[in-house]
């Protein structure tokens, strides 16, 4: 049986719950129960909603391992688990300034958050920018929310842009692209925290193997191909 991995952005979250809810069980123990047993359904209680807690917290973080082997350098991976949102062309007007085409995956609290470099390049843009923290399935969350960029720049010089956005549960984006490093496959790009989304801006002619309301998996579905 092979052992789960949980996402290193979760450790210090699932120990400090832990400890939380031992000091909270210990409370509950020494207040109801110590001295009245016929209190004893309410650390019952409190154990049963720790438990099932606990093991929420620990499912979210959950770091599934995900090795692709792709021989095209074209094709791109989902960079997110979750669902498709959009397809269409769309005017990005905080980095480009111009047409692309945009594919959106939302997340629900329930897919796995961590986030894969869905292209290998160089990484020219990486920033985050402060906003709302709206429902991450509305538009205008692609930019009002929350939100990081982050810009690779592909071998063949084509340049395409990944925005982690924040949702209205996800109150934090983890991004680890730097500026001069470059990207690869089968890497994390960062984490988000809760029901969010991811959003690629591509070149127009991408070809696209994927439609809206389709389920992809980060590190494994090949959702497009660059044109050469």
């Amino acid at each position: 049986m092979k052992r789960p991995h949980i996402h290193r952005e979760g450790r210090n979250a699932i120990i400090g719950l832990t400890l939380l809810i031992f000091a909270i069980n210990v409370t509950v123990y020494l207040l109801f129960v110590r001295h009245n047993n016929e209190h004893s359904w309410i650390l019952a209680l409190s154990l049963v909603v720790a438990a099932i807690l606990l093991v929420f917290v620990t499912y979210f973080f959950r770091n599934p391992v995900r090795v692709i082997d792709v021989d095209d350098p074209n094709f791109i991976i989902a960079p997110a688990d979750g669902r498709v949102v959009v397809v269409e062309p769309t005017d990005e007007n905080e980095y480009f300034h111009e047409r692309k085409l945009q594919v959106s995956i939302f997340m629900s609290p329930f897919n796995v958050h961590a986030n894969w470099y869905p292209i290998e390049g160089d990484i020219i843009v990486s920033e985050h920018q402060k906003g709302h923290h709206k429902g991450a399935w509305l538009p205008k969350s692609s930019t009002e929310n929350e939100r990081s960029l982050v810009v690779i720049e592909t071998p063949n010089k084509v340049r395409i842009a990944i925005r982690q956005i924040a949702g209205a549960m996800a109150r934090r984006i983890v991004t680890y692209a730097k500026v001069g490093k470059q990207s690869h496959r089968n890497t994390h790009l960062g984490f988000i925290k809760l029901g969010s989304r991811v959003d690629m801006y591509l070149p127009l002619d991408t070809e696209m193997f994927v439609q809206v309301g389709e389920s992809v998996r980060g590190n494994e579905t090949i959702i497009g191909r660059l044109a050469e």
